[in-house]
């Protein structure tokens, strides 16, 4: 369900005041959380936010809401568990100091949250009572419980296959769990043909959902004493992180609070990595299963966006063998950090990275870490050794 289109022709630039904008066309529509995508069907965005002061930061707000002055306007009651304000550890990695961003700290385990309050929130200001989600975990589980929250039912389709945990997770906040036969890109077919009814909370296209993951750069930043990271490393299945940092940094660049843009350093499971395909020019390669379920996205909504935004931060991408993600999960845990397969396919990237110069000996490298070991726990559980026994 989406209102219908504003006909005015497309703009040559930034808009005057918010709006959703087709960044491949320059068409925008006026801002509204019912909108998801453009007539046409491409992705949208938000444009035309007010620039952050540092005096803008509500720093009574232990949430992403702290933020409040860059987000999209007419939520009065956010909808907030207390998501973001996640911790940033300095820890050894492939033989230098990086600063761990613990996105598992978030309400229901993983960084979706961010994206999944304002979502919520700006459907809830709209007065929706119903949502159908796809997902192949972390965003179902997410965007029901912020459904809770918000007293809103929530239909959540996830593909075969799924974690049992975080189906459990979903269905613990009252989602109504629908399998569909096939992968996460059939489900998300499913689910686009619903939303011809039903409005649609899909975290991968909803423009929405980027604003709550671009407030990890902002939060970077005030962690860094405002100062931007020299690299950013991240897992990418459709790439909302890349994207939300893109947004954010570009933010704080245009409003002069930061002077350059991180190097946005993207990893995906070599057994599913278009994104890294497309970015090196590449044939799409054959896809197989992968410990890394929340990156198993075939065919990304924003793949040409994502692309955009590495190149444009000087960044680059790799895809990451199966044997090294898994290894990644094991030395994260011998470090006291339980992180799923798909956060640990960040990890895994930071040595590659290294070897082609992209991470740089004394410079500041922040490695996101997506999501739970307890999000995953069956996948996790054929990766971690038996326990020594007991001394007697």
């Amino acid at each position: 369900m989406q209102p219908a289109a504003d006909h005015a022709p497309p703009f040559p630039g930034e808009p005057d005041g918010p709006r959703l904008v087709d960044v491949r066309s320059g068409r925008s529509y006026p801002l509204d959380a019912l909108r998801w995508r453009g007539d046409d069907g491409a992705p949208l965005t938000v444009a035309g936010l007010p620039a952050l002061a540092r005096a803008d930061i509500d720093r009574s707000a232990r949430s992403l809401w702290r933020y409040r002055a860059v987000l999209p306007p007419g939520i009065d009651r956010p909808v907030s568990l207390g998501e973001g304000a996640t911790p940033l550890v300095t820890a050894e990695w492939a033989g230098s100091p990086v600063r761990f961003k613990l996105e598992w700290f978030n309400p229901t385990g993983s960084f979706k949250d961010r994206g999944s309050s304002v979502l919520v929130s700006a459907l809830a200001a709209r007065g929706v009572h119903e949502v159908v989600e796809d997902s192949s975990g972390n965003g179902g589980s997410s965007v029901a419980a912020y459904c809770a929250a918000a007293g809103i039912d929530a239909t959540v389709l996830v593909p075969e296959g799924t974690s049992a945990a975080k189906v459990l997770q979903t269905r613990a906040y009252g989602a109504r769990i629908t399998t569909v036969a096939g992968d996460r890109d059939a489900t998300a077919a499913e689910a686009l043909r619903r939303a011809e009814r039903v409005p649609y909370a899909g975290h991968n296209w909803h423009p929405y959902f980027l604003q709550g993951t671009k407030t990890l750069a902002y939060e970077l930043w005030e962690d860094l004493d405002y100062r931007a990271p020299d690299a950013v490393v991240t897992v990418a299945g459709a790439g909302s992180i890349v994207l939300g940092c893109d947004l954010g940094f570009t933010e704080l660049l245009g409003a002069g609070l930061i002077d350059r843009r991180p190097r946005l350093l993207v990893a995906q499971p070599a057994a599913c990595a278009p994104i890294d395909a497309a970015f090196h020019s590449m044939p799409a390669p054959e896809f197989g299963p992968t410990l890394a379920e929340g990156a198993a996205i075939r065919e990304p909504v924003r793949l040409v966006e994502v692309v955009s935004a590495v190149r444009r931060s000087g960044g680059d991408l790799v895809a990451v063998p199966e044997p090294d993600i898994a290894r990644a999960v094991r030395d994260l845990a011998a470090r006291g950090l339980y992180a799923e397969p798909t956060s640990a396919v960040a990890a895994a990237a930071v040595e590659t990275f290294r070897a082609r110069g992209a991470v740089r000996d004394g410079e500041t490298v922040v490695v996101v870490l997506t999501g739970s070991g307890l999000k995953a726990s069956g996948a996790v559980a054929g990766l971690v050794p038996d326990a020594a026994p007991a001394a007697g």
